[in-house]
């Protein structure tokens, strides 16, 4: 089909993996649509090859005019990267309601909405590659990260069917799972702690493990030098995106491998123990 779009449309690009993915592949040649909730804070990327759009997926206005943006211009979204999503650390019973909703508008929601809103265009031209960024916390759950880990777990369950409801229609759907990837990742899980729960409730201990735990992971130790940059996943999506053929999961990073593997090999309360080697677990007098 020679009018096919093959345009790139990534979510969340203001930092760390979204930006370095837009970043490389505008570098090796792909047409790339960078986006952020501000403009201002992906203006950089334009220099490097990048056309900027406002995009909020939390907002239905914002998510709609994106696409229609890049279809005035391109016919379709050839390729969709959603990227966008946080982390919402906390113990379970502490994070207000409120914040698990914002939590799962960001992460879930909006990743399902922009799905919706370009497969008719990719449809259309009988192509199209979905790219859903999860997590090695899609496949196992750390205490203090249950809403996150929840955002994580369903969008592993929502790409998996809809790779099989989209694939007859060209469209392939790809889930990105990297391990540790130094970013800002850390900072923002540990201020969720800090903003969204009760500093001498129940939890406090607890909580203050996590937020020591989640920052020394990024930081030090054996996971530490298993970790990878941002770089390293905007390589692999790379590879997925210029495959005929895409795997429909990718590991990323030995961090990932590891716990990915020791997981599938621990029943629950064995895992528990070992979780125990690093948390402390909360418990009454």
């Amino acid at each position: 089909m020679p009018n096919m779009s093959r345009a790139v449309l990534i979510t969340g690009c203001s930092s760390g993996i979204g930006w370095a993915t837009a970043e490389h592949l505008a570098t090796v040649g792909w047409k790339v649509y960078a986006t952020a909730r501000r403009t201002e804070d992906i203006d950089s990327l334009q220099e490097r090859g990048c056309k900027l759009l406002p995009l909020d997926v939390a907002d239905e206005g914002s998510m709609r005019e994106a696409v229609t943006q890049v279809e005035r211009a391109e016919g379709a979204v050839g390729v969709l990267i959603n990227n966008a999503g946080y982390a919402q650390y906390g113990a379970i019973e502490e994070v207000s309601l409120d914040q698990v909703r914002k939590q799962f508008e960001t992460n879930v929601f909006g990743l399902v909405r922009m799905c919706q809103l370009v497969l008719p265009g990719m449809r259309r031209q009988n192509f199209g590659k979905i790219v859903n960024l999860s997590s090695m916390g899609g496949k196992l759950t750390f205490p203090g990260g249950g809403f996150y880990h929840g955002t994580k777990h369903a969008l592993e369950a929502i790409s998996d069917a809809l790779r099989f409801e989209v694939g007859g229609f060209g469209v392939d759907v790809v889930v990105i799972e990297p391990g540790l990837i130094r970013t800002g990742f850390s900072e923002v899980a540990v201020g969720s702690i800090e903003k969204h729960t009760l500093g001498d409730g129940p939890y406090a201990n607890f909580n203050a493990a996590v937020a020591r735990a989640t920052r020394n992971g990024y930081e030090k130790g054996l996971l530490a030098m298993l970790g990878g940059s941002p770089e390293t996943v905007a390589h692999v999506i790379e590879r997925a995106i210029s495959s005929s053929r895409p795997r429909s999961r990718y590991k990323v990073t030995p961090s990932a491998q590891l716990l990915m593997w020791t997981r599938s090999l621990l029943p629950d309360r064995a895992w528990d123990t070992l979780l125990r080697t690093q948390y402390p677990q909360p418990a009454g007098r």
